[in-house]
């Protein structure tokens, strides 16, 4: 069973992808296990379909370096915060014992973003209460709790409570949004277009990491949120 040092949670394939990716590669070249558990396979997508979905899925955690990528098969859409849900999202918690947990947008366009927000920020705490017993197969999971979750951001621009310099990443970044060529612009593709499909989306994106890089001095930058205050013991870790 892999232990991870980080878990990224993500309503939907792709969501890690955009937002945080350039840290998930970051953290890979830094030495750290680092996966991703999609809770949907995203089979509400205009584009596409949910068996191309899951081959751009591997494709994207072979380019960032991933040593997890899983997905909980939630219904897309549909999910809700409820126990069975809970139940999913403890038993990837404890299967893989991440020290630090990234979700999805605390709100955000998409409806699904904050409801898994919500569901994996309840599911993390009641991840480490001992009388809640999950089985992986036949093995009953001890209880585990991580030591912090982060939002990442998403559509819709939250002020964060920290940036992540991902310049010297944002490559690996960009090469892992591309590789879901179902969902993302394609001037060839016969797909309907949607408000994520257009070139101006992924100017967007683009923009946004500069605008983050910029805030902090650097040359992109990813930015996420705590539902809590953020403690150091050195100024020198506050660049």
């Amino acid at each position: 069973m892999t232990k991870l040092d980080i878990l990224a949670f993500a309503a939907h394939p792709d969501d890690t992808e955009l937002s945080c990716a350039g840290t998930l590669a970051l953290q890979v070249a830094k030495g750290n296990k680092v996966g991703v558990v999609d809770l949907t396979r995203g089979e509400l997508g205009t584009r596409g379909t949910p068996e191309i979905r899951e081959r751009e899925a591997k494709e994207s955690a072979h380019i960032l370096g991933l040593s997890v990528r899983d997905n909980l098969k939630l219904e897309d859409g549909f999910f809700t915060n409820d126990k069975s849900s809970q139940i999913a999202v403890i038993r990837a918690i404890r299967k893989y014992r991440p020290e630090i947990i990234l979700a999805n947008a605390e709100r955000d366009r998409h409806p699904d973003h904050g409801r898994g927000a919500s569901l994996v920020r309840d599911a993390t705490f009641l991840s480490g209460l001992a009388k809640i017993e999950v089985k992986d197969g036949d093995q009953i999971l001890a209880p585990w709790r991580p030591k912090v979750l982060y939002h990442f951001i998403q559509s819709q621009f939250i002020q964060p409570d920290f940036v992540v310099d991902v310049s010297d990443h944002w490559e690996k970044k960009m090469q892992a949004v591309k590789v879901f060529k179902s969902q993302f612009y394609d001037p060839n593709s016969s797909e309907p277009e949607t408000y994520i499909s257009s070139p101006e989306f992924m100017q967007m994106i683009e923009s946004r990491g500069k605008e983050l890089g910029h805030s902090i001095g650097a040359q992109y930058g990813e930015g996420f949120t705590a539902n809590r205050n953020i403690g150091v013991s050195n100024l020198f870790d506050l660049l």
